[in-house]
């Protein structure tokens, strides 16, 4: 069921894609991919139409109400979880498979956890990654969740890719909020930083693909630091293989239900 969020003085409308399955591909129409090329082909989670399929209702784009724009998009997926950290998922690849194969096995989640939270470039700083968050937790809510979760994508770590994720998350600014911004973000709603997963998603191709997504050339075997990349990439020219695992940190937010 689509609802509305306050955004500064004016409104924003929460529309699943199970309501209007057609905003989504309009979306992708209006507004290139925000994400790296290379992270579109993980060798796990890359068939995104599968939130689509099975979890229709969780997946939803933020619509302007006063002017009907397409503003931002928001992914999620529900899956089992005792609430004990040491519990979760090793990241978004091994989240992908628990949570598809208990829908198959018709267990009920007890879980919310976001997976993309996309602003195109042109709604940035307008605080829309704040209200996409908003949004998951309304949505938790409303199917009686008792967790949101969120294994995040740090959107500085690029700038610091030799650095293990495990020290990364624990940066903080003069203020004790978290260095990373999109952290930050987290924080400022009531998230706790938990688990660090420095194999979070597996991106595998041969040395032609790598060299596509990415720009560069790779001439020998050995380890890079790429575009974009929250970590190295592993070259092995004899294989034709290019190996990265992206790193992840699991943020925990409070229980999305009302009081």
């Amino acid at each position: 069921m689509s609802f509305v969020l306050p955004w500064g003085t004016q409104s924003v409308s929460v529309i699943p894609h199970s309501e209007e399955p057609d905003l989504t591909d309009r979306f992708d129409q209006l507004f290139p991919s925000v994400w790296p090329e290379f992270n579109q082909h993980s060798d796990v989670f890359h068939q995104w139409e599968r939130l689509y399929e099975f979890f229709p209702s969780l997946q939803f784009v933020l619509v302007n109400e006063r002017t009907n724009d397409l503003l931002a998009r928001g992914n999620t997926i529900p899956f089992v979880w005792d609430g004990d950290p040491d519990h979760l998922p090793e990241g978004v690849d091994a989240l992908a498979q628990q949570a598809l194969t208990e829908q198959r096995q018709g267990l009920a989640p007890n879980t919310l956890s976001a997976i993309s939270a996309e602003v195109p470039l042109a709604n940035r700083s307008k605080g829309l990654g704040r209200l996409l968050l908003k949004a998951m937790s309304v949505l938790a809510a409303e199917a009686e969740f008792s967790r949101l979760v969120a294994p995040l994508r740090p959107n500085r770590k690029y700038m610091y890719p030799l650095t293990p994720i495990e020290q990364y998350v624990q940066w903080k600014n003069a203020d004790g909020l978290p260095f990373d911004p999109w952290m930050r973000i987290h924080v400022l709603l009531g998230a706790t930083v938990s688990v660090a997963c420095p194999r979070s998603m597996k991106v595998s191709g041969t040395v032609a693909q790598w060299e596509s997504w990415t720009g560069m050339a790779f001439p020998a075997t050995g380890t890079y630091v790429f575009p974009n990349g929250l970590a190295t990439l592993e070259i092995d020219r004899s294989a034709d293989r290019g190996v990265y695992w992206e790193p992840n940190v699991w943020m925990l937010h409070p229980d999305p239900r009302p009081e």
